[in-house]
This record gives C-alpha cells, sequence and structure tokens, in this order.
C-alpha cells in the first residue's frame, strides 16, 4: 500500500539533522531575497509606472501603434524612467460610465465634453480640465457618410440616407459619444436648411432625422463597432466620423465616403483623472502625457490616422490629407453642449421623438 502524506507528514519522516539543514537553507534564502530587495530600492534608477488610459473606440490605432510608444520613448529620455500603459477603448458614454463605477484610468481620452464633465460632477477630476490653449481638446473631426465603392446608392448629401432603400449605420447614442455628433450633424445641417428642409424649422429637422433613424437596421455599442459591421458588408452607407474611414482605407479596406454640404465639427477631450492619477501615483507622469498630445509630433501622428490637428501650425501642415468643407457648424452654433443635451439627448427630446416617429408602424 503506498501511503500519500501531507507536506508536514514529510517533514516529520525526515531525520532531525536534515530537517536542521533544510530550515537553515530557507533562512538563507530569505535573507538573499530580501537584501536584493534592499538593494533594488536605493537604486538610483526610478521605478516603472503604468498609466492607465480610458479611451473611446475610434483613436485606438493612433494611440496604440505611434502616441504611446513615442511618449514611452520621450519619457524614458525625459524622466530616466520607463513607463508603460494599460489602455481601455469602449464607445465615449460607456467608458465615462465605466470610470464613474469603478474603473481606474489615469487620463480619459473621450469623443465629447459632456462624457468628461460626467467625470467631473462625479468628483474624479478636481481642476479646470479646460485650461488651456486648445480648451482640453486634442483632436477634432468631422461627421462624414461611408458609402461602398462606387457609390451604387449615388447618395451625395444627408436627405439621400432618408430613402427608402437606403440601409443606414449609426451607433446607439446612449452608448457612442459618435452617434450623438452623428445626431447633430444631421440636425443642425437641416436647421442651416442645407439637407432638403427649410432653414430654421425645426419639425422639418426631427422629420428628417426620423426618417433617417427608420433606415437604421444595427446600432452597434461604438463608432468603431458600426464601423466593423459596415466592413462586414452590412448597410449601404454608415454615418461616421471622418478618421474612421480614412483609416480603414488606408488599411486597404474597399470603400468610399462623401462630406456633406454641412456638417459639424467634432472636437474631442482629454482629461487627466485627479483621484486617479494620485491614487496610483503617477500624476508627474500621466500630466506629461496629456501635455504630450497637443505638441507638434503627437499632432502628426493624430493626423496619419485621420485625425485633424487642433494645432493650428500641423492643421495646415496637413490640410492636403483631408477633404475641403462647404458648410461647418460646431456646437456652440447649436447653443452649447448644455443646451444640445437638454434639446435632443434627454429623456423626451429631439432624439427621442425622432426615434419613436422612425419606428411607427414597425412591428
Amino acid at each position: 500500500m503506498v501511503l500519500k502524506a501531507g507536506p508536514m507528514e514529510y517533514l516529520r519522516l525526515l531525520p532531525r539533522a536534515r530537517l536542521y539543514l533544510w530550515a537553515l537553507f530557507i533562512l538563507v534564502s530569505l535573507l538573499g531575497t530580501q537584501g536584493c530587495k534592499r538593494h533594488d530600492s536605493s537604486s538610483s534608477s526610478p521605478a516603472a509606472s503604468s498609466i492607465v488610459l480610458g479611451a473611446y473606440t475610434t483613436p485606438r490605432e493612433a494611440y496604440g501603434k505611434s502616441i504611446l510608444p513615442a511618449f514611452r520613448q520621450n519619457w524614458q529620455k525625459k524622466a530616466g524612467q520607463a513607463i508603460s500603459f494599460r489602455e481601455s477603448y469602449l464607445g465615449s458614454g460607456a467608458q465615462a460610465r465605466a470610470i464613474v463605477g469603478g474603473f481606474e484610468a489615469d487620463v480619459a481620452a473621450l469623443s465629447l465634453e459632456p462624457d468628461v464633465e460626467k467625470l467631473r460632477k462625479a468628483g474624479l477630476i478636481k481642476h479646470d480640465w479646460k485650461a488651456g490653449n486648445y480648451g482640453g481638446m486634442v483632436t477634432r473631426s468631422v461627421v462624414v457618410i461611408g458609402v461602398r465603392t462606387g457609390n451604387p446608392k449615388n447618395i451625395r448629401d444627408w436627405q439621400d440616407l432618408a430613402r427608402p432603400e437606403v440601409q443606414v449605420l449609426t451607433p446607439n447614442v446612449r452608448t457612442s459619444g459618435g452617434a450623438m455628433w452623428n445626431v447633430l450633424a444631421i440636425y443642425g445641417a437641416a436647421l442651416r436648411g442645407h439637407a432638403g428642409t427649410p432653414t430654421g424649422d425645426a419639425d422639418a429637422a426631427t422629420a428628417l432625422l426620423a426618417s433617417i433613424l427608420a433606415n437604421v437596421k444595427i446600432m452597434d455599442r461604438g463608432a468603431r463597432d458600426s464601423m466593423l459591421t459596415f466592413e462586414r458588408g452590412v448597410g449601404d452607407a454608415i454615418i461616421t466620423y471622418e478618421n474612421e474611414i480614412l483609416v480603414g482605407r488606408s488599411e486597404g479596406k474597399n470603400y468610399d465616403y462623401v462630406t456633406p454640404k454641412s456638417t459639424i465639427l467634432i472636437e474631442n477631450p482629454v482629461a487627466l483623472i485627479d483621484v486617479n492619477v494620485q491614487k496610483h501615483g503617477v500624476t508627474e507622469a500621466a500630466q506629461a502625457f496629456v501635455d504630450f498630445l497637443v505638441t507638434p509630433e503627437a499632432q502628426r501622428f493624430y493626423a496619419k490616422y485621420g485625425l485633424r490637428p487642433v494645432v493650428d501650425s500641423i492643421a495646415e501642415e496637413v490640410k492636403g490629407q483631408f477633404a475641403s468643407l462647404s458648410d461647418l457648424f460646431t456646437i456652440r452654433d447649436l447653443g452649447g453642449w448644455t443646451e444640445a443635451q437638454r434639446l435632443l439627448f434627454d429623456k423626451g427630446g429631439v432624439y427621442d421623438q425622432a426615434l419613436a416617429k422612425s419606428r411607427q408602424g414597425k412591428p
């Protein structure tokens, strides 16, 4: 019969002398390990740090492939310290809720100002995150319409997305900042009389939005998810960020895009999350990263991945990469974010009205 003994049983079976030697070996090993730790802690080389980046989905390539590696190299030279990143990408609204709910991001790179404001109102951001030359913004883009190669449905502007035979993709406004920008672009263009609607006619603008939403078959959680759905062959057109289209085309994806006559300027913020950087002990490195994002080097990287720079000199340098714009408006032309949120996205607002109208007569 074979007896199975646990660790203590085996120790009791050892001769006394061998047990003393084994205990001495463990003691010497522990002292040696502690000595190494003391030597490391007194070293002149700073310990490595890690920054947690909570971002919206669209600039994943810009950060992962270029900006984060460049900053790591920059910080190593400046501070003599290795830096690493943990990255999370979600729809902007979903990311903001995750951070408020306990995801300890050190830096938030989101699609729109109200999502950063959620973090401030939750007490996570203590400083004036909009201070500085660019109001807390690091990139710009515009809302465009992606179409199949050759534009077989002959889509030229917003009103063409309301034709009954056109299947449209746009994300869910409850999870995606990009979806909110899309709604603002359509509604704003219609109010300005550049979408087949009378100027200043809010009812006509709401009706156009409803007609377009009636053609939306899938609402993904984020702009990138919506783009992946389009790339799988679903839909005739997608309402999206200009940079999503440009990144896809640069990677060999086969689709075209249309820049509507009137569209909105997208402005994307980044903010340091004070409570988390202090907790993690990375305030200096995380602030340096935020500052790095508006340097010429980082702004050129953004442009490489289809995002329009906020730094005027770099915007001028790369303007040939982007389509010209006929009637470009901003969120301020719609009364600012507080008014736009109340009018369009609060419960019972224009978006809810249009969505309900779009579903009338459907099972």
